[in-house]
């Protein structure tokens, strides 16, 4: 009895640091896919702040072939910072655009969790959230790198960069405003997104 209650232990221990292993092994491949991504997404090693601006205008030929899409433009900043505590890139969003039947700017703003795996395991993405519920976007890169393909249930958004609760609004996704494919360009394109004055030196830097 004794001699099985030592195996018993034996077998637990060793299922236990089997399941830590592959807990390891897990932490190790996300961390990997992370960096990956984050060199795609900044053409190369961020270092310790990096930026990647993505832009579409939407022209007259495709809102014709997409009647209910409410936006009419939109600019995408990504940046990523690291952290001193964990060594790791922390990446964070902010987003800017125009209605089609509207005047006036929108914008969000919002951080990023680590790149992140769709549930069907075809795509890589980072998840952006807004605070308090503010819902959020999703946003991946095309193969090629040259285009961020950002999709959004709900995002909540202000008006000429006002957030307070009189100006908050919602940009919601409908029938044409779920998945927006916005090209990469020069990071000084998103300099009307950054508020921040050094910030915005250092984004017209980069």
């Amino acid at each position: 009895m004794k001699s099985f209650l030592v195996a018993a232990v034996f077998l637990a221990a060793l299922g236990g640091a089997a399941h830590a292993e592959e807990a390891d092994d897990i932490r190790e491949a996300i961390k990997a896919e992370a960096e990956t991504f984050n060199a795609r997404m900044y053409a190369g090693e961020p270092g310790n702040k990096a930026y990647a601006c993505f832009v579409r205008r939407y022209d007259a030929e495709h809102l014709a072939h997409h009647p209910k899409q409410k936006v009419a433009s939109m600019k995408l900043l990504i940046s990523a910072e690291m952290d001193t505590e964990d060594k790791q890139f922390h990446n964070s969003f902010r987003l800017g655009f125009r209605y089609r039947h509207r005047s006036g700017d929108f914008d969000s703003s919002g951080s990023c969790h680590h790149a992140v795996f769709t549930k069907d395991g075809t795509e890589i993405r980072l998840g952006c959230g807004v605070d308090c519920e503010g819902g959020g976007i999703g946003v991946a890169l095309s193969k090629d790198d040259k285009s961020a393909i950002v999709r959004l249930a709900r995002v909540r958004v202000w008006q000429n960069n006002k957030p307070d609760d009189d100006a908050e609004l919602s940009l919601v996704a409908g029938a044409d405003d779920g998945i927006f494919r916005l090209d990469r360009t020069d990071n000084k394109e998103c300099a009307s997104l950054v508020t921040d004055r050094k910030e915005l030196a250092a984004l017209r830097h980069k």
